[in-house]
């Protein structure tokens, strides 16, 4: 697809995109993507420590939610207009500032908008993944996407252990100083390493927000994948809500420590990102998808074929987190891919657009997965988690040539 209004940057060399590279924006997309996580065990001490009310506790996650979802629709696009290496070194810079804020925090105020602000500078990694489609050749531009999502995937799932590991030895305020830090690095190291990207787009700020608009309504590839992908992160999220709870409980009565360890077995599943990636470069990105989706589906099913408690049931649902991983990345390389055949100066709009879904997804899923369980336990919450990839199953098969052909071109 051709815009009038915009034409491409120059197109990098193949050869900008070594393995080198690859490696730090991989690992900058974990590192960043984790500031996103790292509250969410310890919910309960930060509130109990800045005054928050327990019933107001979800307000933690969720205001870093909010600032994400809103940096997707509103700060990722500014990656069609503006150079791309000073703005994710901004990002993060702001990141790291947001993080100091956060640790410092002694009240619920200060506390909630650092929350808020790192929600908004962490989308800095939704700039990261086009930028390295654009420096990837065109044969190679899966393989480098699943690469980098692969970072992303490990740095989600690392971070809940992570922090309450540090937590446990000293306090949640090291938690997040530690990752400011990190960021401080990290920016250094893209400023130095990063090439410059000037896209020409001629559009304003505001035309630039209003555009996005006229491609999730012009563009069916884009609709088709972030419906795919909203289903699949739903049941992601709904399944790592609520496996905690259920590890917890009387059946299995695991400690954090062992919840913990559950939480890393799942980061087994990020392998998917370059074997999708590069399934994706041969054309076979919708036998890709339907296994990716199927992989989900029979997660939530094998947690049932061993009594509650057992030491085969705890097997099966470790077994369980790694498919459901495995099925979630595979269909996310595969989704990226697609829309960024789509038009290279329209990328970070169409990844904006994309990713937001993929948040609403995730949003949805937890909030109905919290509330299957306080309902009917484990049963009605993985029923429910399974009616999701059949849902973006049964749409995936009224798929046409046509719509193939977009995708593979």
């Amino acid at each position: 697809m051709t815009s009038n209004s915009a034409t491409l940057s120059a197109p990098a060399a193949p050869s900008a995109m070594s393995a080198g590279m690859t490696f730090i924006m991989a690992a900058a997309c974990g590192l960043i993507a984790a500031n996103l996580y790292y509250s969410q065990p310890l919910a309960g001490p930060i509130a109990a420590s800045i005054g928050l009310p327990a019933h107001a506790t979800g307000l933690i996650v969720t205001l870093t939610q909010i600032g994400y979802g809103l940096g997707l629709l509103l700060i990722v696009p500014l990656g069609d207009l503006l150079e791309n290496r000073r703005l994710i070194v901004t990002m993060i810079g702001a990141a790291a500032i947001a993080l100091v804020a956060a640790g410092l925090s002694t009240a619920v105020l200060p506390f909630l908008a650092a929350s808020l602000a790192i929600g908004l500078a962490s989308t800095a990694v939704q700039m990261i993944v086009p930028f390295a489609a654009n420096l990837a050749p065109d044969a190679h531009r899966g393989r480098v996407v699943g690469n980098v999502m692969s970072g992303l995937m490990v740095g989600i799932m690392m971070a809940r252990p992570v922090s309450s590991f540090i937590a446990r030895f000293s306090s949640w305020h090291l938690v997040f100083f530690v990752s400011a830090a990190v960021m401080v690095l990290l920016g250094f190291a893209l400023a130095t390493r990063l090439p410059k990207r000037v896209p020409q787009t001629k559009l304003s700020y505001f035309a630039l927000i209003a555009s996005m608009g006229r491609l999730y309504a012009t563009q069916p590839v884009l609709r088709r994948r972030a419906f795919y992908q909203a289903c699949q992160f739903a049941a992601f999220s709904l399944f790592w809500t609520v496996t905690p709870l259920v590890l917890a409980g009387p059946a299995f009565q695991l400690s954090q420590a062992g919840i913990a360890l559950f939480a890393l077995a799942g980061v087994a599943g990020a392998i998917a990102s370059p074997i999708a990636g590069r399934l994706a470069d041969r054309d076979l990105g919708r036998p890709a998808t339907i296994f990716g989706i199927l992989s989900v589906a029979i997660a939530f099913l094998i947690t049932h074929l061993a009594p509650e408690g057992s030491a085969i049931a705890l097997a099966l649902l470790t077994f369980a987190a790694i498919l459901l991983d495995f099925g979630v990345t595979m269909t996310l390389v595969i989704g990226q891919r697609a829309i960024y055949g789509l038009g290279a100066d329209l990328r970070s709009r169409l990844n904006g657009l994309f990713m937001a879904a993929f948040f609403m997804g995730g949003a949805v899923g937890s909030a109905v997965g919290a509330w299957a369980f306080a309902e009917g336990g484990w049963l009605l919450a993985s029923m429910l988690g399974l009616t999701l990839p059949v849902l973006a199953l049964a749409y995936s098969l009224t798929e046409k040539r046509t719509d193939r052909q977009a995708e593979s071109a």
